[in-house]
């Protein structure tokens, strides 16, 4: 999905500088010369980040952007400060303002693509959860509201250098007291058994670690996906932190610490972090039974068909590479006449304990009917797509469900459909083609997956 960026400049020479750059990156570009003209573009299009001049006649950029931040309608949109002001408390003032990054001019171009691209990702999470969140309301469920408190978050610091760990701490005990360091990474693995974090905090100094092959090693704890991650850095290392944005690191901020430039830093990542925890936990807590299935505890059909009707009425922006994945478990019905019905919900729940746990956290996993499911995914290519599909059908492969008091065991194995959505297409027509190809994948031999 093509990523739209609006620039902010007074100046016609920065505008035409910054375009060219993004264009050639094959971004979507707004064009905005003011504080007011910023916002007024907001109100009629849906933008993914903001690049925006702090120095400004009238409304500077540090009042737009608290006006941004201020609208709940577009507090989510990610704004890049990109201006000639470099003094820390400028940038300090910046974040404050709301701001998620703070680029001097002249703007490196590998540090502004890895910037744009880390906050329209993070945006597209949260994008995705609040248009699962009006499914909810359409429902009768509840919405919820900006968590704005992070005195209860939790913050996790590794670093091995003891003076630096302990002026980070006594800086980031101003925001929470609940911090947990890890100055020995032969100790990591036993204090991420029981490590529930908001905010990672990574030195890039450790001797003899990677920090980008731990930061993607903490991403695969079940616990910590969600969590927060940044990088200490010095300036040698921004070659690394730039990649590391790439992979998934939310920010960084540069040795020696500036006090209140980690606070603003840390602040800004932990009520991101509150935010879309608030959004799952009250997906999670309004959905009522008549929206989950009892057995499987995913989302039922009448959800599902809502839901995808609910993204399939927004700007076409918003749907790009949407890819619907039909899933049934193949000759299941010789499940229960074989075993009985007991044996056959073993296998349903564990076959959906494989697939929720092979999915993104945005994705959407309901039960169709019977033993089919349904799998909204977003945001990714066809080749991404097949890679998913066959990950889950080689893992459900490999279950064995053992049959209670017996030494027997299931396997079982998947067919899957896929159709992405295409423009002006109804919700009808998707879910044929997707059935369709299941259909196809089931008639050359099951445990396949076709593309419709």
């Amino acid at each position: 999905m093509s990523t739209t960026v609006l620039v902010v400049d007074d100046l016609d020479t920065n505008i035409k500088l910054l375009e060219a750059k993004l264009l050639r990156e094959y971004y979507l570009v707004l064009i905005a010369s003011s504080g007011q003209e910023e916002i007024d573009i907001l109100e009629n299009h849906d933008v993914d980040v903001i690049l925006l001049d702090g120095m400004m006649p009238g409304m500077d950029g540090f009042e737009t952007c608290r006006k941004i931040k201020a609208n709940p309608a577009t507090t989510h949109i990610p704004v890049v400060m990109v201006t000639a002001l470099s003094d820390i408390e400028d940038r300090v003032k910046g974040l404050e303002a709301g701001a998620d990054e703070f680029l001097t001019k002249p703007v490196d171009d590998v540090a502004l693509f890895a910037r744009v691209n880390s906050l329209s990702r993070t945006k597209a999470v949260i994008d995705a959860l609040k248009i699962r969140n009006e499914t909810n309301a359409l429902l009768g469920a509840k919405t919820v509201d900006l968590i704005d408190s992070v005195d209860q978050s939790k913050i996790f610091v590794i670093d091995d250098d003891v003076v630096q760990v302990k002026n980070i701490n006594k800086i980031l005990s101003k925001i929470t007291p609940h911090i947990t360091v890890c100055n020995d990474l032969s100790t990591l693995d036993e204090v991420l058994q029981d490590l529930d974090a908001d905010l990672i905090i990574i030195s890039c100094q450790i001797e003899g670690n990677d920090p980008l092959r731990l930061a993607i090693k903490l991403r695969s704890v079940e616990q910590l996906k969600t969590s927060s991650i940044m990088f200490l850095a010095e300036d040698e290392n921004i070659k690394m932190v730039n990649k590391g944005m790439d992979l998934g690191v939310n920010d960084y901020f540069i040795y020696p610490v500036d006090e209140n430039e980690l606070i603003a830093r840390a602040k800004t990542q932990l009520r991101r972090k509150k935010y879309q925890d608030g959004l799952r936990s009250e997906l999670e807590e309004s959905v009522n039974l008549s929206l989950k299935d009892g057995l499987t505890g995913l989302y039922n059909r009448r959800y599902f068909d809502a839901h995808i009707k609910q993204l399939l009425s927004k700007d076409n922006d918003v749907v790009v590479n949407l890819w619907l994945i039909m899933i049934d478990i193949d000759h299941f019905k010789e499940v229960n006449d074989q075993y009985g019905h007991q044996v056959g919900d073993i296998v349903l729940k564990a076959v959906t304990n494989t697939l929720s746990h092979n999915i993104r956290a945005i994705d959407l996993l309901a039960r169709y009917g019977g033993e089919e499911f349904a799998l909204l995914v977003s945001n990714i290519s066809l080749e991404e797509v097949k890679v998913i599909a066959d990950r889950l059908r080689i893992n459900v492969e490999q279950l064995k469900m053992k049959i209670p008091d017996s030494d027997e065991v299931v396997i079982k194995t998947i067919s899957m459909g896929v159709a992405e959505y295409k423009e002006k297409e109804s919700v009808t027509q998707l879910i044929d083609r997707a059935d369709k190809a299941l259909y196809a994948a089931k008639a050359s031999g099951r445990n396949k997956v076709m593309i419709g």
